[in-house]
C-alpha cells in the first residue's frame, strides 16, 4: 500500500490530461479484468435503463469504470496538490453557500458520482464540516484518508456505529454534515422505495435528520469538465418544504432528485454497488 500510495503521490505532479487519460486505460483494463463488478454494474443498468439498448448499456459500463479508474488515480491531486491548483482545476457552481451554511444547520447531500470527492475538498477548501466515515482496512491507507479529506480545514468523522445523536450535536455546533444517501446499508433504517422503478432499500435518514434539527438541505454533484479541464461542483437551491410531515415521501424525493441527476452524467454513476441487494422479503435477488 506504500508503494502504491508512493505511486499515486508521483502521479498527481502530472497534468491532468495526462493523468486522466492514463486513469481511464487502466479503467478499460479493468473492466475486462474484474468481471464481478462488471456483471454488478451491467445488472444495475439492465434494471434502471431497460429501455436503453444493451450496446448502449454496455458502453455506459465500459466507460463508468474508465471514469472510477480515473477518479482514483486523480484523488493524488486531491490529497497533494496546493489550495491553489484546486482551485484553479475545480469549477464551482453557482458558488459555495456558505451564507446558508453558517446560518443554521445543514445538509450537503452528495449521491454516489465518482467525483464525490471532490465535492469534499471544495468544501474543506473554504470551512469545516462532519461526515460519516468507513475506516478502511488498511491502516497505512486509512491514514493517508483522513489527512486527504482534512488538508485545509478539520473534518468530524463519525462511525456510523455511533448513531445520529453525535452527527446532530456537530451540525448544532456549526458544521455542515456531508452526507452520502444513495447506498444500499440493508434493511435497518431503512425503507423500500423505488429508484428508477426498482425497489430500492433507501436510508430515510436524510428526512429524519432535517426534521429533527431543522436542517436545510442543500445537494451537491461533483462531475468532470470536458476535455480533463478539472471537475465541476455544483450546488443545487436549498429543498423547499422539506422533509414534509411525510419520511417516505421525502425519501422517494430525494431518489427522484437522484435520477434526474444520474440521467445528466449516466457513466459517472457509481453503477457498481450492488444498490439493489437487500430485497423486499419474497423477492430473489439480482446478483
Amino acid at each position: 500500500m506504500r508503494l502504491l500510495l508512493g505511486l499515486m503521490w508521483l502521479l498527481h505532479w502530472l497534468p491532468l490530461p495526462l493523468l486522466g487519460r492514463l486513469g481511464e486505460a487502466v479503467g478499460s483494463l479493468l473492466y475486462i479484468v474484474v468481471r464481478s463488478r462488471r456483471r454488478i454494474a451491467l445488472t444495475n443498468l439492465r434494471l434502471c435503463l431497460p429501455q436503453m439498448p444493451e450496446r448502449q448499456r454496455r458502453a455506459i459500463a465500459k466507460r463508468h469504470f474508465q471514469c472510477y479508474a480515473r477518479s482514483i488515480l486523480e484523488r493524488g491531486v486531491l490529497w497533494w496538490a496546493s489550495a491553489e491548483r484546486l482551485r484553479r482545476l475545480i469549477a464551482v457552481e453557482p458558488a459555495l453557500p456558505l451564507d446558508a451554511i453558517r446560518s443554521g444547520p445543514t445538509i450537503l447531500l452528495c449521491p454516489h458520482f465518482v467525483c464525490l470527492d471532490v465535492a469534499a475538498v471544495a468544501i474543506t477548501l473554504e470551512t469545516s464540516g462532519c461526515t460519516i466515515y468507513a475506516e478502511q482496512k488498511n491502516k497505512v491507507f486509512d491514514a493517508a484518508l483522513r489527512k486527504g479529506r482534512a488538508r485545509f480545514h478539520p473534518v468530524r468523522l463519525f462511525s456510523r456505529r455511533d448513531g445520529i445523536k453525535p452527527i446532530i450535536r456537530a451540525m448544532r455546533e456549526g458544521l455542515p454534515f456531508f452526507m452520502l444517501p444513495d447506498m444500499d446499508f440493508g434493511a435497518k433504517d431503512a425503507e423500500f422505495v423505488p429508484f428508477f422503478g426498482v425497489p430500492a432499500a433507501t436510508l430515510t435518514a436524510t428526512a429524519r435528520l432535517a426534521a429533527a434539527t431543522g436542517a436545510r438541505v442543500i445537494p451537491v454533484i461533483a462531475t468532470f469538465l470536458p476535455d480533463y479541464r478539472g471537475w465541476k461542483v455544483k450546488f443545487y437551491p436549498t429543498w423547499e418544504n422539506y422533509p414534509g410531515p411525510d419520511m417516505l415521501e421525502a425519501t422517494r424525493r430525494m431518489n427522484a432528485f437522484i435520477e434526474e441527476r444520474v440521467l445528466e452524467a449516466p457513466a459517472e454513476y457509481f453503477w457498481a454497488h450492488k444498490r439493489f441487494k437487500t430485497r423486499p422479503p419474497g423477492e430473489p435477488g439480482f446478483y
